[in-house]
């Protein structure tokens, strides 16, 4: 085996490891402060939000859909990897913290400085990490947004888990009371389930930025004025959940944290409609190049269309068809993508593997609607 690919065989491998290990050690700790029942209600309770968050990056996600053990991957990297760096340089952080201006001012420190500047890097370092060596598939605003939701979402998890379990072995469900899990839910599970993952959609959007731009200040600088928006929005808001009474906090919900998801929601919107354009200017030249048929080009051009397309394959010709007409939508859609890069090596070797793929699952979908027609 040579060395190239031995390291390609144990990177995932010692990743693994590594995201292992520290999921168990976020779990053990967990154990001992809030005890095995606290884990358990804090994991059913951190099971909400991040469903529903989860399920909307994946429904931005929709146009390209990036590959599933990506998305695997940020996911277990929040959940694993940045929480505990961040819980042990925050701990750091607050001991330091009360050593220095007595007991009790560690934890705002960690609150207003560690936790926003650490947290935020953590998270983001992945989508560093993506833009960096998948810079071939990582095409813009969507992406970035799309990897820095998932990181998050990953993040937010893991702490869930923590504060929904003290808050139960503190308080119990706290049932008409100020505290308790119901109390902790309601501000964490339904009035800010999107807070974390809106602070690093902001570093997400940089990447973003710098993924389309040629301009080389532009790509330092866009990444850096994203992860500098995201730590100053998350210390605005641990400042107001810490140091502000209930009239501060809700003056930032509403009036900073509100809009700035508004902002954000306005910007995927575009942005998918950037990608549909994408789609639709590169369609005739996939139809010339005879990669595609003529009669697919209303089909491929919309998602409604290809949602369709795939319950009809599904309709006629079973589940193994519909998932072999999605991976011919999703190759049409990546060489839509792919044909904006400039025609380097990389960039021929991935079309040529994209119009393997895309040749390959238009004969499987074809030959099981064969299949099933014949049964027939």
């Amino acid at each position: 085996m040579t060395a190239p690919r031995r390291i390609t065989v144990l990177l995932p491998v010692l990743g693994l490891i590594v995201v292992a290990a520290c999921g168990l050690t976020l779990l053990g700790l967990a154990t001992v402060r809030v005890g095995p029942l606290g884990v358990v209600i804090g994991v059913a309770a951190a099971l909400i939000p991040v469903a529903i968050v989860v399920a909307a990056v994946l429904w931005i996600d929709r146009w390209e859909p990036e590959p599933a053990k990506m998305l695997m991957t940020a996911f277990a990297w929040g959940a694993c990897i940045a929480a505990i760096t961040a819980l042990l340089i925050n701990s750091t952080a607050e001991s330091v913290g009360d050593l220095l201006l007595g007991m009790g001012n560690g934890s705002r420190v960690s609150a207003l400085v560690s936790a926003p500047l650490v947290e935020e890097a953590a998270k983001g370092t992945f989508v560093l990490l993506v833009w960096w060596r998948r810079r071939e598939e990582f095409d813009g605003v969507i992406d970035g947004i799309v990897y820095a939701g998932l990181t998050a979402a990953g993040f937010a998890f893991t702490e869930n888990i923590y504060y929904f379990g003290r808050a139960f072995a503190d308080y119990g469900f706290g049932t008409g009371t100020s505290s308790g899990v119901l109390a902790a839910f309601v501000l964490r599970g339904v009035l800010s389930p999107f807070t974390h993952p809106l602070f690093t959609a902001l570093t997400g959007v940089g990447f973003g930025y710098a993924a389309r731009t040629s301009n080389r200040a532009l790509r330092i600088l866009a990444p850096l004025g994203g992860y500098l928006a995201a730590v100053c929005l998350h210390a605005l808001w641990n400042g107001a959940a810490t140091l502000g009474g209930a009239k501060t906090f809700l003056n930032v919900y509403f009036l900073i944290m509100v809009p700035m998801f508004i902002v954000v929601v306005l910007l995927v919107i575009l942005q998918r409609r950037r990608e549909q354009r994408i789609v639709e200017a590169a369609l005739p030249g996939m139809v010339k190049a005879r990669w595609i048929a003529a009669s697919e080009v209303d089909l491929l051009s919309s998602l409604n269309g290809r949602r369709e397309w795939r319950r009809q394959a599904r309709r006629q010709s079973g589940r193994g068809a519909a998932r072999a007409v999605a991976v011919y939508q999703n190759s049409v859609t990546e060489l839509a993508f792919l044909a904006r890069h400039n025609g380097s090596p990389a960039t021929s070797e991935k079309e040529a593997e994209l119009l393997r793929t895309l040749r390959t699952s238009r004969a499987e979908a074809v030959k099981l609607a064969g299949e099933n027609r014949a049964e027939l």
